[in-house]
């Protein structure tokens, strides 16, 4: 029977792609949004994949979330802690609000989910988690404190986690991914942008699809072996 997966922020971007080369590999998969309807129905309706509208940020609704999509799907043996959100400011401009909404979201929301999802793992002894960080993380980035430090948070997230699961059959990663061409990347002025790519030895932005056939190689029945490991994808643009 196919595994089912999970992938927050599951719609666009990263989160697309993984959810998409997931089903493609035989998964089922159900990809989680927070807002935008729009989006989320055309998705839908253009991969086949159900959407299911929650706050990750929110641990209750992601408890309920999951109830929702185990009872339609069936129980959760692979986790793809995707959804992430950028409020950038100088640490003297940033205001609390900005700070917190970029923790809750893109850190807090992997304990959420993950606490939701756990339980069941360990009772089948088996369970794939994977993680997405950032080179930011890694290596920090101007005007990001908020961004960064949750990023790092992430990885530190997955070692832990990772000496928790490895007894039950559950393996926790992370993907670190450097600049990849989604619509936040493309958002940056060009003069800033062409200055990024200067930096990347591969001389060119990663694709989702890059991330997302990491995420495949980590999930996979036969990656067991591998747990705690953050596994950079950023064309050499740090070398952690």
């Amino acid at each position: 029977m196919a595994r089912v997966a999970v992938v927050t922020g599951g719609i666009r971007g990263i989160g697309r792609a993984i959810a998409i080369a997931l089903k493609n590999a035989g998964y089922k998969v159900a990809a989680n949004y927070g807002h935008d309807d729009a989006t989320g129905r055309q998705f839908s309706e253009e991969t086949g994949i159900p959407v299911y509208k929650f706050d990750v940020a929110d641990f209750n609704a992601c408890v309920e979330g999951l109830k929702a999509i185990e009872a339609q799907l069936g129980p959760v043996e692979v986790l793809i802690n995707n959804a992430g959100i950028t409020r950038d400011a100088t640490m003297h401009r940033m205001s609390f609000e900005q700070w917190n909404a970029v923790i809750q979201t893109n850190l807090a929301s992997c304990f959420n989910m993950s606490r939701a999802v756990i339980e069941g793992m360990r009772d089948r002894s088996f369970g794939r988690i994977v993680n997405i960080g950032s080179i930011n993380g890694q290596a920090g980035q101007y005007g990001q404190v908020n961004y960064a430090a949750a990023k790092s948070g992430i990885h530190g997230f997955t070692k832990a986690l990772a000496q928790e699961g490895a007894a039950r059959g559950i393996t926790v990663n992370a993907v670190a991914p450097g600049y990849v061409d989604t619509e936040m990347v493309r958002a940056v002025p060009k003069d800033v942008l062409e200055k990024i790519v200067a930096r990347i030895p591969v001389g060119r932005l990663g694709k989702a699809e890059d991330i997302a056939r990491t995420v495949l190689f980590l999930v996979a029945d036969e990656a067991g072996f591998i747990t705690g490991s953050t596994l950079s994808v950023n064309g050499g643009q740090h070398m952690y």
